[in-house]
């Protein structure tokens, strides 16, 4: 068993144009206000964080760790979800997802996904030299187009598409491997790696690779009906990376898990608040406790309904209020007693001696 770690908080959705939240300072002070005792922070903002900079500076480094250390703070990972989502895009997503790469690079398919693979080595030398363990990120997605194929399933297809997954993500984990740092796919609809099953195969795919895990975010296993907590049990060895977000389900006639086509607010599975969804987080956080989930646990704010300060100040006493500071000792040692030879008497073993 082991405390997980927390409060923290995943920085994206908050960085903006106005004080506090455009430096890392500003953002920084705010959190830790609110009770946060580590950011997530992502790496395609170079105001907020330089990654360029970190992967090489180790003095850079320093002095972002004695900035958040000045405000009571650790970084719990960095996140390269946008460059993980360009390490494969099917063609129908290149116009969407163009822009997550710098001008220059719009257009070229091929250099973008180059400028992805460079990104995320450089994420993996900052993560070292920052101390950290893990990494947050997304796989991308090349067979997306076919999650719910018609035409009918078409094994090559899906087979050469995590072929080739593997192919582009295999050097990039073996650059982790060198800096000592997991590789934490969150999954989620929209990429390759989105359930269960799609990580155990592209898992098979990099040849087990050491430092091939899992993000843990129970609102999109919850949105595709999978048992959120079963999963736990089955991929905590894979888990090594949290994010606490809610999320509901509304069963109607009208619409399902695919969405109609509407915003947020009108689906029938959508983001909530901390404690406004139906999500169960005493059996998550009890389970992650069992199995020694070292790591952070994370507020990834994402609702249709309630303002995004006001989910964050929630979500720290929220988060704090479910961690379980595990205990030392069986609650029934007192009642424990004996030695080898008085066991050896209860189970009858020696009355013939």
């Amino acid at each position: 068993m082991k405390t997980i770690k927390g409060p923290g908080i995943f920085l994206s959705q908050f960085i903006g144009e106005r004080p506090p939240f455009n430096t890392l300072a500003g953002l920084a002070a705010w959190a830790a206000g609110l009770g946060y005792r580590a950011l997530q922070i992502p790496c395609h903002q170079p105001g907020i964080f330089d990654l360029e900079r970190a992967a090489v500076s180790q003095t850079y480094c320093d002095e972002i760790r004695g900035v958040l250390a000045g405000f009571g703070l650790e970084i719990s990972e960095l996140s390269t979800h946008l460059e993980g989502q360009l390490m494969a895009v099917n063609p129908a997503y290149d116009l969407a997802f163009d822009n997550f790469a710098p001008q220059a690079l719009r257009g070229d398919p091929a250099r973008r996904t180059d400028w992805a693979v460079a990104t995320l080595k450089r994420a993996a030398a900052a993560s070292e030299k920052l101390g950290l363990r893990a990494h947050a990120t997304f796989s991308g997605s090349l067979a997306w187009p076919w999650f719910y194929p018609w035409p009918p399933h078409h094994e090559a297809l899906f087979d050469e598409a995590f072929a080739e997954l593997a192919r582009r993500w295999l050097p990039v984990l073996e650059t982790f491997d060198q800096h000592g740092v997991d590789l934490c796919y969150e999954l989620h609809p929209g990429e390759d790696l989105h359930d269960g099953v799609t990580f155990e195969r592209f898992l098979q795919a990099v040849n087990q690779h050491p430092r091939c895990h899992i993000l843990y975010d129970p609102s999109h296993l919850f949105l595709q009906h999978i048992d959120y907590l079963q999963f736990i049990d089955l991929y905590h060895p894979h888990i090594r990376a949290f994010h606490v977000k809610d999320a509901e389900f509304q069963r109607n006639g009208r619409s399902g898990v695919y969405g109609g086509y509407q915003p947020w607010l009108l689906r029938a599975g959508r983001f909530r608040s901390l404690g406004d969804g139906q999500i169960d987080f005493g059996g998550i956080f009890s389970r992650l406790a069992q199995y020694a989930f070292s790591g952070w646990a994370v507020l990834e704010w994402e609702c249709c309904l309630k303002a995004g300060k006001t989910g964050a100040r929630e979500g720290a006493e929220f988060i704090r209020n479910h961690i379980i500071p595990v205990s030392d000792r069986a609650f029934d040692d007192f009642a424990a007693a004996g030695n080898a030879s008085s066991v050896r008497q209860q189970l009858g073993l020696d009355r013939d001696a």
